[in-house]
């Protein structure tokens, strides 16, 4: 940039813009301002770090710079952060590609191939290791330890095998790299300028010495090294690339997808890694030890010396004429703002900040929303229900009344329903034309489901001689319990086991000894009446179905189900290969001290083939980045807001999101390894085994558990989304002026329900089911709040009682309870509406921005007129405000004068002379 004259020593500098711009285009972050004097060479350092925008800090767009000394210069953080830009900017490999500096001579054709050589070199040296390794030469084996997620074999070892062949790789990266920034640019001169500079007096070369400074010795080539580079990095790839073809033939799918995965773990520890690593430790050991030096690659990258020569170029020669004096007019035609503008200008920045602050947490949100919708019901087979269905009437056999499971009341018909239904059900028969079925060896009756491993049928029974007092009677039938649960071992008919072994096959023998829950790998199970443990007394359904039903006769004959029976287990598992579920089956009949007994069953579909399709994988991966970034704004909060950030409702609700995400992750991983064990041991026993989905089903439900929360917490924060919204922040405001009454009210709502639930249940235990438990106690007390609840039940049990006990609980709890919480909400909404801010000027200020967009509404006469006023501001200017100009000019016409007449006096004193 010319100037009339030296500027001299500099204290101050003026830095403003107009604020023009579309949005964030008309705002600057100022990191700071170098001044160098071409002739003599000195550098002024003026240090900002500071934004000049309206919507930023203090909103000012005009300041005044002092000149930093030397102690500002050289500070740790100001070096430190100066260096860390450079070196992202420019010494990140990857990232340069994108944010280059301009001015640097490191092209970005030369960075990307520094890139691909970095790249195959990788390659080559990981295919390398795997030629080399023992192991990997070795045949192709499944690792127990190891995630496959699409054509990737995950396993500790290829991530870290992926890291050090990065770290080996990195040596060649940065030779290639030096060898390209130490290539001189080539230096084009036409022949006028050659013949221009030779015959340039040599006279003037005196006029600069004292300007000449020792600079460091930097190691350059010619320009025409720039072919040897590229030469020698086309090799380098071309070499990689055969030795890669050649040996990668050779390989195997497992070692194919090992080297996949750690060529991928490379590629990611260098952007991630090793690059940034580099960078942060020059950054600290330029910050710590070289900060003092006064050598500045960053300026150096703008202003090149050698390229300077004052004498030869026309814009760095101060011009002599008169006209440049005025020439400092067109500077000035620039709309400075003043304080009103300004403002304006600030409000309106900010509601566009808003504005977009709004609209892109809105499309975030309802894309991480979508992908929770995404993952959770794809967890949830939709032919489960299907599935489930269909077995359940299989199973049940409810249209044959003999045979119905669920009627099932005394012992001969648990007998009848196993001998006449159940065991037929587990093998498949004929086909409806008398033909036997091929391949379908372990299939069931209904021809689509497999059952893996073989089903088992489990007895739990309580121990003799549990009377109190046997004086009064000899036999006690008491509840089952975990301690008193018979656990000793039994020859066929519940014989002591001293007696003599009869002849019976193994499988009956077996069904009178106990087994613990440990080899059959069985957990506790909660029933309707009580909590079973995971040993017992087995059977099972192993071998072709006439044994079966032969084996079931002789057990019933040997009363293998008799009065010390407290619960019979039928667990089996099947796989449907049509819609790819698995279904754990358990049939519980508990026989209860009263001597009924209570039959259920659990149908539990599992998909463990999750990742069928590339979209939930992707999913996924995008759902977890998607927490991470959740998870550092809501710890930022934590820090900014502390014991506060508790406080708030929407917090509650991300904690819930982060919570139950991490929790899912956790709880997939573990049903992952379940399903591999699973698998593992289906595959070495060829199905000859009992196999138990119990703990599949158990983190399964875990599994879905969290992602229901996920769900319902993602649901109810997309509320806060609407928050601009009159009648939803109404309802927000409601909820929060009636927090603590509602708090007071429901502890004396409490104490009153509590009363009431315990005068039901115990006047009316033994006369309705509903009063049956406290839980269907409550559960009718609460029908009795709707008004749903039939009062005759109460009248047949009791004439009197009933109905006095209905007609008070309506009046205390209907008419009275209900009335008070209906006044409290009438009151906090009266509140909230008295109390109401007004914030809809940003809901009216999106409608103008989208109908002005869509051109569905014209400017108001006001904005027109606005605007007019505006254009004109920016043509007008204050005569003021020429006036520091003016004064320059009429400085610079004197200096003129005078230097003119000194001029004048000097030619007179040498003609003269």
């Amino acid at each position: 940039m010319a100037v009339p004259k030296s500027l001299g020593l500099l204290n101050y500098i003026r830095i403003w813009h107009d604020n023009t711009g579309q949005g964030s285009l008309a705002s600057w972050f100022l990191k700071y301002i170098i001044v160098r004097d071409l002739q003599t060479m000195e550098n002024f350092h003026f240090i900002s770090q500071q934004w000049f925008a309206v919507e930023k800090d203090d909103g000012l767009i005009e300041r005044i710079l002092p000149v930093a000394n030397e102690i500002e210069k050289h500070q740790f953080s100001y070096v430190l952060s100066k260096k860390a830009y450079h070196s992202i900017s420019d010494s990140h490999l990857w990232f340069s590609i994108f944010s280059r500096p301009p001015s640097n001579k490191f092209t970005r054709v030369q960075r990307c191939t520094c890139c691909f050589v970095l790249l195959f070199i990788s390659m080559l040296l990981n295919i390398m290791y795997y030629d080399l390794s023992t192991e990997a030469k070795s045949s192709n084996k499944t690792e127990g330890s190891s995630l496959s997620i699409g054509p990737l074999h995950i396993t500790p070892e290829q991530i870290g095998i992926g890291i050090m062949v990065e770290l080996l790789s990195l040596i060649p990266s940065l030779l290639i790299v030096q060898f390209f920034r130490r290539i001189r640019t080539r230096q084009q001169i036409s022949p006028i300028y050659q013949t221009l500079y030779s015959i340039k007096p040599l006279v003037q070369v005196s006029r600069n010495v004292n300007v000449i400074k020792k600079k460091r010795i930097i190691i350059r080539f010619p320009w025409w090294c720039l072919f040897i580079a590229y030469t020698l990095s086309f090799l380098m790839i071309a070499v990689s690339i055969l030795f890669i073809i050649a040996r990668g033939i050779e390989f195997g799918d497992l070692k194919t997808q090992k080297w996949l995965t750690s060529v991928l773990t490379g590629f990611f520890s260098s952007i991630l890694l090793t690059q940034p690593i580099k960078i942060v430790c020059s950054a600290i050991f330029f910050a710590y030890f070289l900060r003092n030096s006064n050598e500045d690659e960053e300026t150096n990258e703008y202003i090149d010396d050698n390229k300077i020569d004052l004498n030869n170029n026309e814009d760095y020669v101060h011009s002599i004429e008169y006209d440049s004096l005025c020439n400092s007019q067109s500077g000035k035609l620039m709309n400075r703002l003043n304080e009103n503008e300004l403002a304006d200008a600030r409000q309106y920045r900010l509601k566009e900040i808003q504005m977009w602050s709004i609209i892109r947490e809105f499309f975030i949100y309802l894309t991480f929303l979508t992908l929770i919708c995404i993952i959770a019901y794809s967890n949830c087979e939709y032919n489960s229900f299907l599935q489930v269905h269909h077995l359940r009437k299989y199973f049940f056999n409810s249209k044959q009344i003999s045979y119905d499971y669920t009627e099932i009341s005394t012992i001969d018909e648990c007998w009848n329903w196993l001998e006449n239904s159940f065991v037929s059900n587990l093998r498949a028969q004929q086909w409806y034309n008398g033909e036997t079925p091929r391949n379908m060896n372990g299939y069931i009756n209904d021809k689509s489901n497999r059952i893996i491993g073989w089903s088992t049928m489990r007895q739990l029974r309580i121990k003799s001689n549990l009377c109190s007092d046997q004086r009064i009677i000899s036999i006690c039938n008491n509840d089952y319990s975990l301690f008193n649960e018979e656990k000793h071992s039994f020859q066929p008919g519940w014989i002591n086991q001293t007696s003599t072994e009869l002849e019976y096959s193994s499988s009956i023998l077996k069904a009178f000894k106990y087994t613990t829950s440990d080899k059959l790998d069985t957990y506790i199970y909660i029933g309707q009446h009580e909590t079973y443990s995971g040993g017992g007394y087995i059977y099972e359904f192993r071998g072709r179905l006439s044994d079966l039903k032969s084996n079931l006769s002789k057990l019933h004959q040997l009363g293998w189900i008799d009065n010390k029976t407290r619960a019979i287990f039928i667990q089996l598992t099947l796989y449907n290969p049509n819609v790819q579920l698995f279904t754990s089956i358990t049939f519980l009949v508990e026989f209860l001290s009263t001597g009924s007994i209570s039959p259920t069953a659990r149908f539990e579909p599992l998909n463990f083939y999750v990742f069928t399709s590339v979209l939930q994988l992707v999913c996924t991966i995008c759902y977890m980045f998607f927490i991470i970034y959740f998870m550092i704004i809501e710890i930022r909060l934590l820090f900014k807001l502390k014991l506060n950030y508790f406080r708030q409702f929407r917090s509650l609700i991300e904690l819930g999101i982060i919570i139950c995400s991490l929790g899912s992750v956790v709880v997939y991983i573990w049903r992952f390894q379940e399903f591999k064990r699973i698998s593992r041991l289906f595959k070495e026993t060829n199905g000859y085994v009992y196999i138990n989905l119990q703990l599949a089903v158990y983190v399964n439900d875990l599994l879905t558990f969290f992602l229901g929360f996920c769900c319902f917490f993602g649901t109810i924060k997309f509320v806060h989304l609407f928050r601009f919204n009159q009648r939803i922040s109404l309802f927000t405001e409601t909820l929060r002026y009636a927090g603590k009454e509602l708090v007071s009210f429901s502890m004396m709502f409490a104490i009153v329900f509590m009363s009431f639930l315990s005068l039901f249940y115990l006047l009316f235990v033994s006369k309705i089911w509903s009063c049956s438990s406290l839980l269907s106690s409550a559960q009718m007390l609460f029908e009795m709040t709707l008004m749903k609840f039939d009062a005759s039940e109460l009248i047949g049990a009791d004439a009197i009682i009933g109905p006095l006990c209905f007609s008070t609980f309506i009046l205390l709890v209907v008419f009275v309870c209900l009335s008070m919480f209906i006044s409290i909400i009438n009151d906090s909404f009266r509140c909230a509406r008295e109390n109401q801010v007004e914030d809809q000027d940003i809901l009216s200020f999106m409608l103008n921005k989208l109908l002005n967009w869509i051109r569905m509404k014209a400017p108001s006469r006001s904005q027109m007129a606005e605007k007019q006023d505006s254009r004109m501001r920016g043509q007008y200017f204050h005569p003021i405000e020429n006036f520091p100009d003016r004064i320059d000019q009429l400085l610079e016409a004197i200096s003129r004068l005078y230097i003119g007449q000194q001029a004048d006096l000097l030619r007179l004193e040498k003609a003269e002379a």
